[in-house]
């Protein structure tokens, strides 16, 4: 079955923090919450310690923080209507650009695998996508209004420049540049879920898309591209995605964010039951009517809501959370 082991509790927040982020080289954490700071946390020996405490970049709660591919610089999305880069060009973090242009909160902020492009979504409904110049400005180039409500999370491809957007209105969207006019276009439309849909994740390999949300239910995605071997329509030449597995009955609340391990290909799921969870792939799934097994459920493993998890990118099953409780947990996995 496996176990999930607390590693070390990191206290510092004051009030709820609602979002981990792993730097891509796996040995920062940086953490963002409702008291307008972002902590970022580091390896001394046996024990992870806060080694920045980011402050003066918001008036309001920081709601998700994201590292660059590089490692070189950190978004953080606020209630404050704006969007703050991170650097440290000068030795220490700094704020060294604010992205307004959203009407309310910014509620997520995820970057482009190729680095040269932003994304982030708000309460007004909208997504933006930002383009990072060679002298490390930043130019929105789109304005996506494709929602009809509140846009939760937006998640890029882990490979392509193609973004996926959950929202309010129970839908989640991929947009992606139309090469004829450099436009921004919907490519898809994931419906199924009966509720807000409050984040999302893709495996490792861009083809599957899971997703969490206020039904207490998981889907899981596939892409079909033209000419598959399933013989399913590809409408426009464009993949279509389809739902092929629904996890329900596991969850007793709002499911708040879902991590897809992209080393062990485990799923693991925040929930407002103050549980975390941890999905398998049964060993024999068909991939086109996948089943995946609850593999491991931690009780009590916040004293409140649970509102985000990741897995570690390069350490496998080091794990991550955060919650109304106020703390950041670091977990391993062993099967």
């Amino acid at each position: 079955m496996g176990k999930l082991e607390l590693v070390q509790s990191l206290k510092g927040h004051d009030g709820r923090v609602w979002d981990v982020c792993w730097h891509p080289e796996g040995n920062l954490l940086a953490s963002c919450g409702e008291d307008k700071t972002i902590r970022i946390w580091g390896r001394e020996g046996s024990k992870w310690v806060n080694k920045a405490i980011l402050t003066d970049g918001h008036q309001r709660t920081i709601r998700e923080v994201a590292w660059s591919p590089n490692g070189n610089y950190l978004a953080s999305a606020s209630f404050d209507a704006t969007t703050g880069i991170w650097d440290k060009k000068c030795g220490e973090f700094d704020c060294s650009a604010t992205l307004e242009g959203h009407e309310n909160e910014v509620k997520s902020v995820s970057w482009a695998k190729s680095g040269h492009l932003l994304a982030t979504c708000s309460r007004d409904k909208s997504v933006w996508v930002w383009e990072v110049t060679d002298d490390d400005e930043f130019e929105c180039s789109a304005v996506l209004n494709a929602h009809t409500q509140d846009v939760k999370k937006v998640v890029w491809h882990p490979h392509m420049d193609i973004l996926a957007s959950a929202s309010y209105d129970n839908t989640i969207k991929l947009f992606k540049e139309d090469e004829i006019d450099n436009d921004w276009i919907s490519i898809a439309t994931l419906d199924s879920h009966e509720s807000t849909v409050w984040s999302l994740c893709f495996d490792r390999t861009g083809t599957r898309i899971a997703s969490c949300s206020d039904d207490r239910t998981v889907k899981i995605w596939q892409e079909y591209r033209p000419g598959n071997a399933q013989g399913i329509a590809t409408p426009g030449n464009e993949p279509i995605w389809k739902c092929v597995c629904t996890l329900s009955g596991y969850h007793s609340r709002t499911i708040y964010d879902i991590s897809w391990c992209h080393q062990t290909e485990l799923i693991a799921t925040a929930c407002g039951d103050n549980i975390i969870r941890i999905f398998k792939e049964a060993p024999d799934s068909d991939p086109n009517e996948p089943s995946f097994v609850l593999h491991y459920t931690c009780h009590k493993a916040h004293s409140q809501d649970i509102n985000s998890v990741t897995w570690n990118p390069c350490v496998p099953g080091l794990l991550s959370s955060a919650s109304d409780d106020g703390e950041v947990k670091l977990w391993n996995f062993e099967e």
